[in-house]
């Protein structure tokens, strides 16, 4: 066959019958729990309903979870350093659980904080084949289609001229995190797929971006446009009409600056309240509660899952405390402390430059820039969330520490992935 030839072997390539149908039960309660999640986040909906579906979800993907996991490791380092990271997750999770009704309704229906978003490190221990990859390339464009699909639906709410409409506001951050930020895995392997599905990959980008510019979502412009670029850059490596290819971006991006500046100038513009909120600082007042609440304990091993910091500056409830804090650093040391965030990074940096400068093909250079957006993003945003964006960072892991998978040829990595049967 000639598909597989050195380096590459059928153990590489393909998984057993058996280890596929749990990988499908998962994948299939992953996108019911997802859906539901992003859902419920939204107007007009039965939000029992969608708790209902998010707890059939469940239901099926934590038990295949762990029939899927083999504690397997190439690398003695990750292994050490992994171990560690899921003890410490363990007593993250004991510190502060409680059996609370409330309590126990977001550990299990918020995608955002809930409890599922430590098991996420699990998924390093799925099956590192090129066939589980694929797989993962079609759970992205079906989320991609759901994107469009909400957004359309929705449109109304989401094109809301009331920019302080924060039902508004958290529909857009809930689709695009959880639906369209993980399409850009795929810009970035955009060797591995049709001209049909890099369109839609396009255009999920695109609306991604508009609508984040429209409501003036910082952080998801960042996301979004930071994402852009390094698929460029990716490409620009990648394609044989360098030349042509820069021209056309420069062209492009020519367009883009003068009309989008025109657009910011006008006082009632589209993007006028953009313009308004560029300089705005809504974070500074809000992690100064934090620095005053958090002791040397707090700052060295966190508060637990159940983490709480006072805050009477937004005023959220009558005790004035709040048990998320929006800068994705300080989230983590709030419930592990700077241990936890040591772990991840120790585990994180060196996948990043084992991706980037020692592999031979797109997939692992494009985990490698996967990993270094998701440590950049951990100061404007949100990250460590039980969403396919996180989990694809795991996986990433696990590519960039496999010297299997970041030797393949590209040749055989294009062969394989584009192969329709």
């Amino acid at each position: 066959m000639e598909l597989i030839s050195n380096p590459i072997t059928v153990d590489q390539l393909f998984i057993s019958n058996k280890l596929l149908r749990n990988i499908n039960i998962f994948w299939t309660g992953f996108l019911i729990y997802t859906l539901s999640f992003t859902l419920s986040q939204s107007t007009h909906v039965n939000y029992i309903l969608c708790e209902v579906f998010q707890l059939i979800g469940l239901a099926l993907l934590v038990p295949t979870m762990f029939n899927i996991a083999e504690f397997k490791f190439e690398n003695t380092y990750l292994q050490f350093l992994f171990l560690l990271f899921c003890l410490w997750s363990i007593s993250i999770i004991v510190r502060g659980f409680n059996f609370n009704t409330d309590f126990l309704k977001q550990m299990l229906f918020d995608a955002g904080y809930g409890l599922f978003l430590y098991f996420v490190p699990v998924i390093l221990l799925f099956p590192k084949k090129l066939s589980f990859y694929k797989k993962i390339f079609s759970i992205i464009f079906i989320l991609d289609i759901f994107f469009i699909l909400f957004d359309i639906i929705f449109i109304k709410d989401l094109l809301n001229s009331d920019y302080s409409n924060l039902l508004s506001q958290g529909m857009l951050e809930h689709f695009a995190k959880t639906l369209g930020i993980p399409n850009g895995f795929i810009l970035l392997t955009f060797l591995y797929h049709s001209n049909k599905k890099r369109i839609l990959a396009v255009i999920v980008a695109v609306v991604t971006l508009f609508l984040a510019v429209f409501r003036a979502r910082r952080a998801l412009i960042f996301e979004s446009g930071s994402i852009l670029f390094f698929s460029f850059l990716l490409y620009f490596v990648y394609t044989k009409e360098k030349i042509l290819t820069a021209l056309l971006v420069l062209f492009f991006a020519s367009i883009i600056f003068f009309k989008g500046r025109q657009a910011f100038q006008e006082r009632n513009g589209l993007f006028s309240f953009l313009t308004e909120r560029l300089d705005e600082d809504t974070r500074s007042s809000v992690e100064m509660w934090f620095y005053a609440d958090m002791k040397t304990k707090d700052w060295i091993i966190g508060k637990g899952i159940n983490g709480q910091y006072y805050c009477p500056y937004l005023n959220e409830d009558l005790s004035g405390y709040r048990y998320v804090i929006e800068t994705d650093y300080l989230q983590l040391i709030l419930k592990g402390g700077l241990i936890n965030l040591t772990l991840i990074l120790l585990i994180m940096i060196p996948a990043v430059v084992k991706g980037l400068f020692f592999s031979k093909n797109l997939l692992s250079k494009a985990a490698g820039v996967w990993i270094l957006l998701w440590i950049l993003y951990l100061y404007p945003t949100e990250v460590t969330t039980f969403t396919l964006h996180y989990i694809l960072v795991w996986i990433c892991i696990g590519i960039c520490y496999s010297k299997k998978i970041r030797s393949i040829p590209e040749e055989v990595m294009r062969k394989y992935f584009l192969k329709t049967k």
